[in-house]
């Protein structure tokens, strides 16, 4: 995988990051009972949500690593 191509990952993963924010807080944000899985659906589908944002957080965090460099001073 060449810069570039980690580059355009990496925004790809922050704009997916970005996305699950807003998912989270629509799901969060909703108390209402819909349906049979009601809130507690919600709550299992902000669970995953979250899991994969922190997914997504770590796979940032690696290709961050990997393109900038610690310095030390």
């Amino acid at each position: 995988m060449t810069e570039e191509e980690m580059r355009k990952r990496l925004e790809a993963l922050r704009l997916e990051h970005r996305d699950l924010d807003v998912a989270i807080d629509a799901l969060s944000g909703s108390g209402t009972v819909s349906g049979t899985g009601g809130i507690i659906g919600d709550q299992l589908q902000v669970a995953r949500l979250k899991k994969r944002k922190l997914k997504l957080k770590d796979q940032i965090s690696m290709l961050e690593d990997y393109l900038i460099p610690d310095i030390i001073a």
